[in-house]
């Protein structure tokens, strides 16, 4: 068995045995309101002392690619120091748990796994994020992700007004996302305040829009709806969110 991922954005293959020894890293997953699909989704890498830790992975473009839309600096700021911060909070998280379970003791872990619930899920999101985005991004869908926009919304117009709304309408810092539920056999629109709260458990996200202030108020000042309906219109990458749609199924 060869399992796939990636680190900064090299190919390595790991082999089963490695493999096994590295799996334990996903008990996360319990914590997480999504589940973590594959390895290279969450960019980890297999240290020489057998513990795992999780990297922050290279933007797929260049910092200044999604201009006018979305800024050099604001993707720079964003991705150098806001999921970088989710990621080696995670890292942390996860240190203090394991000394927890070698010191056999539990008195934290009501904080220590709010800490890997919020930084995992922030981790997770992101790295969702610069990938559904490309330059001369927006229009419409296509291929199989289309055909079930039309069949669980009744059109693309009728998702992409739901989307916007519940992305305009996050309380305070959170998500506006697009899942699909592999048990309901639907996709649904869905809010996520902070990272982790609002979620319907078992859900894959396959399109997010970032709307804590730090994502767009250098650009856009107060303006969320403004920063959405550019992000919906000018930056998604329908063929990603294909790849993640038929990936969930």
């Amino acid at each position: 068995m060869t399992v796939h991922t990636t680190t900064l954005g090299r190919e390595h293959e790991i082999d089963r045995r490695e493999f096994l020894k590295t799996s334990s890293a996903f008990s996360l997953a319990l914590l997480l309101p999504w589940p973590a699909t594959t390895l290279g989704q969450l960019k980890t890498l297999a240290m020489e002392d057998g513990k795992m830790a999780y990297t922050l992975p290279e933007l797929p473009y260049e910092y200044d690619a999604l201009e006018p839309h979305y800024d050099e600096e604001t993707v720079t700021l964003h991705h150098d120091k806001h999921h970088a911060g989710y990621v080696n909070g995670l890292n942390a998280a996860l240190d203090k748990l394991e000394a927890a379970r070698a010191a056999g003791d539990f008195a934290a872990i009501k904080a220590l796994s709010k800490e890997v619930a919020f930084h995992g899920s922030g981790h997770l999101l992101h790295s969702i994020f610069w990938t559904n985005m490309k330059p001369g991004g927006g229009g419409l869908p296509s291929g199989e992700v289309a055909a079930q926009i039309e069949k669980d919304f009744g059109s693309y117009d009728a998702f992409r007004k739901q989307f916007l709304a519940a992305t305009n309408s996050v309380e305070g810092s959170g998500w506006g996302i697009l899942g699909w539920h592999k048990d309901l056999e639907k996709l649904l629109v869905l809010q996520a305040e902070i990272h982790q709260n609002l979620t319907v458990q078992g859900i894959t996200p396959i399109l997010v829009c970032d709307v804590w202030e730090h994502a767009y108020y250098l650009k856009y000042q107060n303006k969320r709806p403004e920063w959405s309906a550019a992000f919906m219109e000018y930056l998604v990458n329908w063929d990603d969110v294909n790849t993640r749609f038929l990936a969930a199924k």
